[in-house]
């Protein structure tokens, strides 16, 4: 009887242990827009962003709370302008067990490549990678490129022994680089593993207990990163208790309606700005003064006051050029651009279309809403210039078949860009340069030699007093150039629960200047 007895209250012991183990689980649960590519070498979406700095590691990672980077999976780094040489870690092993090694940082640039998508055209200036010894790996580039750096916030570390024991069909030695592998597996050596994938639907990660930074008792044991979930199912699921941190897609009375229930507000800027975007190929933007009429016309304030959620928070800022408030080249916070209908007026008097032949299309992508607001409110300023304009609705798909040609392409679009790695090159070449034309974010077909040269400039200059300069030089010239209205600088907003806490997101001096980067699960605290 003595031993039933003891056996019995063993089993309840292990069971108290148990239950006190599954209570002392915390699960942090979020929502982005679908799809969640696991890939690296095919990531490039925000979503896919946030899986890539939890799931991966690079070489650096952006410094917090001020400009500029740090060693990561490096400890150092020298260049001569066009070589980098990089010395790694040699604590590091891969969720697989592997140890990282200067060939799996050679291996990750060379699948990039060949694969040619995600974010691959950082690396394009990149003209061969070397392991030199197995903790040194050197990059030589074929000309100067200065946000080389910053690039490499976007080249995640993959474990080349695990992807090539895991090729699939394809032609070549390599067959298919792993990429059906990669699709739906992890081979990084992130600070969380990847439990279940459906990029449709959710994907779960657990934390690696073998990180090299060790794991911070309060980051979120779990993870469960949802795609696609309506505004509505977000807001009853934090209104409830379900869900932890909303998407940044919220519109702003669903935003309000959290917030005065009592969900925190955590917000990201800096990185993104909302751009109007005129085609100069063809009547009437090709002249630059009507150009400079609709910017001046356009309501700035209104703009901002449209995204509002309280007196604090809003889900733009005013702009003060073609680069976002805090970037490098911008300019200052307190010189924004304003609404200034006198100055319209007579910018459209030297215009050498007269206010009532122009007939223009204002476009606005379905799959974003909010967009259709700032269509109507440009309807209205630009009556006041008499200008006649049609309000039409676009789906992102055909938006971006149009664009590949001038001749297609709408009077004006509208786009939210970001910079992919931090730097202004990767904000504003893709966007400006004569060669970049005909993509959804190029729909402008902007052709300044002016411009192309101080681009040129800023990828060679090799100081950031430097660059900085070029850089201004280069946002007064847009300006004065008006291919675009620079509506708004754009902050990303969340409601959270108040179970998380995100220093990241709600502390500017603990912010990183790169998009998404504010995910970073091992970062964060789970209350309970």
């Amino acid at each position: 009887m003595r031993t039933s007895l003891k056996l019995v209250a063993a089993a309840l012991l292990a069971a108290t242990s148990i239950c006190t183990y599954a209570k002392a689980e915390t699960v942090l649960r979020l929502d982005e827009s679908p799809v969640g590519e696991l890939d690296p070498a095919k990531a490039s979406d925000y979503a896919d962003s946030i899986l890539m700095f939890n799931v991966y590691d690079t070489l650096v990672i952006p410094k917090q709370g001020q400009p500029g980077y740090d060693p990561f999976l490096a400890t150092a780094w020298e260049s001569t302008g066009t070589t980098y040489t990089f010395k790694l870690r040699t604590d590091v092993k891969f969720q697989s067990g592997n140890p990282m090694t200067a060939d799996d940082v050679v291996f990750s640039l060379q699948r990039m490549k060949a694969l040619g998508a995600g974010l691959s055209y950082l690396f394009e200036n990149v003209d061969k990678a070397e392991a030199t010894d197995p903790a040194t790996v050197k990059f030589t580039l074929k000309e100067p490129y200065a946000p080389f750096i910053s690039a490499l916030t976007r080249l995640p570390i993959v474990d080349k022994k695990l992807v090539l024991a895991n090729l699939g069909a394809g032609d070549g030695e390599m067959k298919d680089w792993g990429q059906g592998y990669l699709s739906t597996h992890a081979a990084g050596s992130g600070a969380y593993t990847v439990v279940s994938h459906n990029p449709q639907e959710e994907t779960v990660m657990a934390k690696n207990a073998g990180y090299f930074l060790g794991a911070a008792p309060k980051a979120p044991d779990t993870v469960r990163f949802r795609y696609g979930l309506e505004a509505a199912t977000v807001r009853t699921l934090i209104a409830q208790g379900e869900h932890d941190i909303s998407s940044q897609w919220l519109p702003p009375e669903v935003l309000k309606s959290l917030a005065a229930s009592g969900a925190q507000l955590l917000t990201e800027k800096g990185t993104t700005e909302f751009y109007v975007k005129m085609n100069t190929t063809k009547a009437p933007f090709d002249d630059v003064e009507c150009r400079l009429a609709v910017s001046y016309a356009f309501d700035y304030d209104t703009g901002v006051k449209m995204v509002a959620i309280n007196d604090k928070v809003s889900q733009g800022s005013p702009a003060t050029g073609a680069i976002p408030v805090g970037m490098l080249g911008s300019l200052p916070e307190d010189q924004p651009i304003k609404r200034d209908l006198a100055k319209a007026k007579e910018h459209l008097a030297k215009c050498k279309y007269k206010a009532d032949e122009i007939n223009i299309d204002i476009s606005w992508i379905g799959e974003v809403p909010l967009e259709e607001r700032f269509a109507l409110l440009m309807q209205a300023n630009f009556t006041e210039l008499g200008i006649k304009t049609q309000v039409k609705k676009l789906p992102w798909a055909l938006f971006s078949e149009q664009v590949s040609k001038p001749e297609n392409t709408p009077a004006i679009s509208q786009v939210f860009v970001n910079t992919m790695s931090g730097d202004p090159d990767t904000l504003l070449y893709s966007m400006y340069h004569s060669t970049a034309a005909g993509t959804w974010m190029s729909p402008e077909y902007l052709k300044d030699k002016d411009v192309d040269a101080l681009l040129q400039q800023g990828r060679e200059a090799s100081s950031d007093e430097e660059r900085s300069k070029i850089y201004t030089d280069l946002n007064k010239r847009l300006i004065a150039l008006a291919p675009s209205i620079f509506a708004q600088d754009q902050t990303a907003v969340f409601a959270a629960s108040n179970r998380v806490s995100v220093p990241a997101l709600s502390d500017p001096s603990k912010a990183f200047a790169l998009a998404g980067f504010g995910f970073t699960f091992r970062l964060m605290e789970m209350k309970e």
